[in-house]
Order: C-alpha cells, then structure tokens, then sequence
C-alpha cells in the first residue's frame, strides 16, 4: 500500500493498529484494519461482502476445531483420517527449535515452514548450496511471532510452533508447483483460484480465478492472472470431490491442494482468505462471493 495513496484518517488508524496490534480488542482493531486496508467501513451488523463476513466469523463463529484445522502438523492426520494418506505430504522431520535442525540427516532437496503462520515456508533444491544459518534466522523471528495478532484470524493464537520439514515437490514437465485454492460453502465448491508462477525467478505470482466448473472468472485480487490461463488439471473432478469432502459441514474454509504429477496433494485449511482485508477488482466480486457465506 502506498503511502500517498492513503488518507490522513487511513495513515493514523495504521499508526494505532502498529502501536496498539496486541493491545486493541479484537473487535475494533479489525473495524480500523478493515478501514486502513479497504478504505471502507467494516459492516458487523448486516455484512453483504465476503470480506465482510469473513471478519465477522472471525468475532463470532469460534469452533476450536478450527485450530487444529489450521494448524499444518495437526492438519495432516484429520486429512489422513477423512480422505486417506495418498494425499498427504509425507513428514520429514519436526522440530521444537531451530538448533535441533541437521542438515545433514535431510535429504539434497526439501521445505521448511512453521505450522502457525502463513509465509514462512524455504525451499531448498540443492542442499550444497543451501544457507542454513539464514534459514534458522528467519525460522526463529517466525517461531516468536503469534500470527494471530496481525489481522486477528484467531486459529493462529494458540497452535503450539513447530518446525516442518517436508520433501519439496514440483511437476517434472514444467518445475511448477500448482497450487489450487477451493472456495467451499457449507460443503460445496463455488469458486477457485490457481496460483502460478510462485517460485518463478523475477515474476510476480499470479492469481487466476474459476467458476466450480473451470470457467475462466475475470477478476483481480492481489495479483495479476495467467497468461495464458492454466488448463484445466487431469485431476480437476478429483481435487474437486477431495474439497467438498474436507469442507463438509463448515460454513466457509478454502480448500488448498497441489497438483504435480497427475497427483494431488493437501496444502491447507484456510478460513479468512486473504486475511480478509484484500480487495477484488471488479468490486462486485466481493459480494457475489458473499452471496455464498451464510451467517
């Protein structure tokens, strides 16, 4: 966000909300982040928009499930228990800190990440090469961090950090790691949005959305789409049943999944997209996503 682009009202909410972010009760601190982010007045009372809904299941629908859910160690064995094993990342190790990590008891190519947040993920495609000291650092400052008090997704706030390693995975036709995001709602897929190019040297990610059957969607959140668009995966229907499955019975959470290979694999839970606070071009998106939310 640009500095010339916000309004005097905007800068001074995000100056509180930086002072303040584990001081300010939840409620209030998402209505101004809401405002610094969107511009917008957060409506909690009679919200239409997605993002809206979004943050008032933040406030008011509290399942502790949730966190386990969200949790990325946790996540793994009610996937396995629901749709079976084959669709799982295998662990490679887990760690309390980062000094109990050895690189040489891991294999030339693999990912580290923290079972609590959001980012923290480091590939490594050639152990020879790979900075450990670097990756340790970054680990660590992500183990300190609650993610929770950011944007107050609270099924960040009480998973206990972890450190995961997992073998690294890619398609061998194009090095890509698709990634595949389901918006389900009370068990059932509307929309989709694939994520490419995430890894790609000097390119920006791109974000291409779908209808629930594969039906190009031209809207602009957060990144630009593809060009070309992706092609529908041989394993489109799969992933699709694998989604609702794992959605069943919750008002609203994205259904993440990897296609490499001719085969899928789980990523994660999401429940607040984006945190909630992003933006859709055109802006009628937002409301039409919201149709689907039932609050």
């Amino acid at each position: 966000m640009k500095e010339e682009k916000l309004t005097f009202k905007r800068r001074v909410y995000r100056k509180i909300c930086n002072t303040f972010m584990t001081a300010l009760p939840d409620k209030l601190y998402i209505q101004m982040l809401y405002y610094v982010r969107t511009g917008k007045k957060l409506d909690l009372n009679s919200p239409k928009r997605f993002n809206e809904k979004l943050n008032w299941m933040k406030l008011y629908d509290r399942n502790p499930m949730y966190t386990k859910m969200a949790d990325k160690l946790q996540a793994k064995q009610i996937v396995a228990d629901k749709i079976g094993d084959k669709y799982i990342i295998p662990l490679i190790a887990v760690w309390d800190k980062v000094e109990d990590i050895r690189l040489d008891q891991l294999p030339d190519e693999f990912v580290l990440k923290c079972n609590h947040d959001s980012g923290s993920a480091i590939i490594c495609r050639d152990k020879s090469e790979f900075d450990l000291q670097a990756a340790k650092e970054k680990l660590q400052r992500c183990l300190n961090n609650n993610y929770y008090y950011y944007s107050r997704e609270w099924v960040y706030k009480d998973i206990e950090p972890k450190i995961i390693c997992e073998p690294y995975v890619e398609d061998f036709e194009d090095a890509e790691l698709r990634d595949y995001k389901f918006f389900c709602f009370d068990g059932k897929v509307k929309f989709l949005y694939v994520a490419t190019d995430r890894f790609k040297p000097g390119e920006e990610v791109k974000f291409t959305f779908f209808d629930e059957n594969y039906n190009f969607l031209p809207i602009i959140h957060g990144h630009p789409n593809a060009d070309p668009l992706p092609e529908r995966p041989s394993g489109f229907d799969e992933m699709k049943e694998i989604a609702e499955k794992l959605s069943e019975g919750i008002k609203h959470v994205r259904i993440d999944l990897y296609e490499a290979n001719g085969k899928v694999f789980f990523s994660e839970f999401t429940f607040y997209n984006n945190s909630a606070f992003l933006d859709f071009e055109p802006d009628e998106w937002d409301c039409k996503f919201g149709e689907y939310l039932k609050i």
